[in-house]
């Protein structure tokens, strides 16, 4: 694969979307040492050629880590993973750990809540080690807006992945350079440049026929074909909530009583 790409075939799409949030945001700082946590699927693959390719100009003074956490993926899973890594000449440290067997053992039916809990804090402890200040993960447009979505309908919350926030430890900031990036032109971009991605690994995602992510995003699909700009204006609300018309709310984050 060719990393010039980026920048010609992929200017508009991708590469300027990139560079747009790391200003918008200030993502990276000079002095940065930036972990890029690397689950193998092809939003972070991607965000590792987009870093690489920004280290390149040399207008920030930024190191780059990438680190991968293997939490019990298959062997077969794992050796394509390493052939990505080697093709695309991503240096990429692979670790292993028990979270799975972790998850699994304490509650076998449903796991997944504490397999996310233990491979943040996994994750994020190994990040400090290497001295990193910041992780950088690889959620996209499209998980901005379907995690608002999730949130509202399921959780009864406003909340969203925003592109900076601190780690609970509060020693890292966690970035999300990809949050003006779309889905549709990753997989353009994995598929024309011949990438087989990861998916999670995970026993039991992979059992799921439905999910309530998988929802969502044919609830979009099928709001799109009369607004096709119903994603543009969900994440643009993110951006614009009016705490005038917010129930229970008064201006001096008091709640009327």
């Amino acid at each position: 694969m060719a990393a010039d790409s980026l920048r010609k075939t992929y200017r508009k799409q991708i590469w300027r979307k990139f560079v747009k949030a790391i200003k918008d945001f200030n993502l990276i700082e000079d002095g940065d040492k930036i972990a890029v946590g690397v689950s193998g699927g092809k939003d972070s693959l991607l965000l590792c050629k987009l870093f690489q390719e920004l280290a390149k100009d040399k207008t920030k003074n930024f190191e780059l880590k990438f680190i991968s956490m293997n939490p019990g993926f298959d062997a077969v899973d794992v050796d394509q993973f390493e052939k990505n890594l080697e093709e695309l000449e991503i240096p990429c440290e692979i670790f292993d750990a028990n979270v799975w067997e972790v998850a699994f053992k304490a509650n076998p039916e449903s796991p997944c809540f504490l397999c996310a809990k233990l491979r943040r804090g996994v994750l994020y402890e190994k990040v400090e080690k290497l001295g990193c200040n910041k992780l950088a993960l690889g959620h996209h447009f499209d998980d901005v807006i379907e995690t608002s979505l999730m949130n509202m309908f399921y959780a009864g919350t406003i909340k969203t992945m925003i592109p900076k926030v601190s780690s609970s430890s509060g020693k890292l900031s966690l970035i999300r350079p990809l949050v003006y990036v779309k889905e549709s032109e990753i997989i353009n971009y994995t598929k024309r440049n011949g990438i087989k991605p990861m998916s999670c690994g995970c026993p039991v995602e992979g059992k799921k026929t439905v999910s309530k992510r998988a929802e969502l995003k044919k609830l979009l699909e099928t709001l799109e074909t009369t607004n096709p700009n119903i994603k543009q204006n969900i994440f643009n609300s993110m951006r614009n909530i009016n705490l005038d018309y917010v129930m229970g709310y008064t201006r001096g984050n008091k709640k009327d009583k």
